[in-house]
């Protein structure tokens, strides 16, 4: 009889499958992509920076240095007692270059206009989204005339009018009233007297004439801190509808500007050539040869005071008053002389009428 015995397998042969799945694994996952890393976390969002209300102290300067001239001219008085008396209000009268006084008059409108709050917020709502900033700084730096369609214009514009026609009117006023000066000081022997080194005055006239002037600190200070400031001057509120003159336009872009953010140091090569405007450039540069012209035939201290109040000083007011569009006042003392010698001419013409009358019967 044989004994059946059961045959024993190899233990590793009931472990090879398990074996070979898991090497298959393994080779399977070398074979695979790596796992992505994970994504990285958002950036952080960037601040809007929105540039406050600026204007380049070199802007401030002209501005200051254009008031000084008002002030200083403003303050020279009519009561002439003798020929250093003329001398030294002419030079005052005579001391500002034509160039600079145009760029300090509009820089001191762009302040004015500053001090409109309605005309900052119009040109403010725009600060916020630096590519439309920068978009409509640039229409403005193309074309000031663009300043205009901001909301305010007309409050701030009116701003600018009164302001420099104010000024205008001061030299004007004061200008008449030199000019009668000079008939009134014929009384008084020294006024006849011829003006010594006559040569020499007028060398001294055109050199002041093309000498730039400075501000005063104070006044430089208080313009400064306007800028940053709406109502920080005072001013009365006014308006004006358009059209609006080229010095009121150009003082609207240069404040618009400002309120943009684009007129501060960095910026002052694109301001600087809107602060010029040609036509008023015209007539000061008039009003100065016709000065060199009085002084050249004058020659007795009277017709140096005359000089002085009809080139120096109301011709300069004119010009302003009329660089912004305001009305020169009317001359009172011109209207009654020019009544007086109407009713001369008719009283005579009368008198004829009547002798001739006579004579006929």
């Amino acid at each position: 009889m044989i004994s059946r015995t059961p045959v024993r397998r190899p233990a590793v042969s009931r472990a090879l499958p398990a074996l070979l799945a898991a090497t298959l694994a393994t080779m399977l996952a070398a074979c695979s992509s790596p796992a992505p890393p994970p994504p990285p976390p958002p950036p952080a969002p960037v601040a809007v920076v929105i540039p406050p209300v600026s204007l380049s102290s070199k802007v401030v300067e002209q501005a200051a240095a254009y008031r000084a001239y008002v002030a200083h001219a403003s303050a020279i008085s009519t009561n002439f007692t003798d020929g250093s008396d003329v001398a030294q209000s002419l030079k005052t009268g005579e001391a500002y270059e034509p160039g600079q006084f145009l760029r300090g008059a509009i820089a001191y409108g762009a302040i004015v206009a500053l001090q409109d709050p309605a005309f900052v917020a119009g040109v403010r709502k725009y600060v916020a989204d630096p590519d439309q900033r920068r978009s409509i700084a640039y229409e403005i730096m193309k074309d000031p005339a663009y300043a205009v369609s901001f909301s305010g214009s007309a409050s701030a514009a009116g701003l600018v009018m009164s302001a420099l026609g104010d000024d205008g009117k001061k030299l004007i006023d004061l200008g008449r009233d030199v000019h009668q000066a000079a008939y009134d000081v014929q009384h008084q022997a020294w006024s006849k007297a011829d003006v010594q080194a006559r040569d020499s005055r007028l060398a001294l006239a055109k050199s002041l004439s093309s000498t730039p002037g400075l501000g005063e600190v104070a006044e430089t200070q208080r313009l400064q801190t306007a800028v940053s400031g709406a109502g920080q001057m005072g001013l009365t509120p006014q308006s004006a509808e358009p059209p609006y003159t080229p010095e009121v336009i150009h003082s609207l872009a240069v404040a618009a500007l400002a309120a943009l953010g684009y007129a501060d140091d960095a910026s002052l090569a694109q301001v600087m050539p809107i602060l010029a405007e040609p036509t008023e450039a015209v007539c000061l540069n008039m009003a100065k040869l016709n000065l060199y012209q009085c002084l050249a035939v004058a020659r007795p201290h009277y017709e140096d005071v005359f000089c002085l109040g009809q080139h120096g000083l109301e011709d300069t007011g004119s010009c302003l008053m009329k660089g912004v569009g305001v009305p020169e006042p009317v001359d009172l003392r011109a209207q009654a002389a020019a009544q007086a010698a109407l009713q001369k001419a008719s009283t005579t013409t009368t008198a004829h009428s009547r002798h001739r009358k006579k004579q006929t019967n």
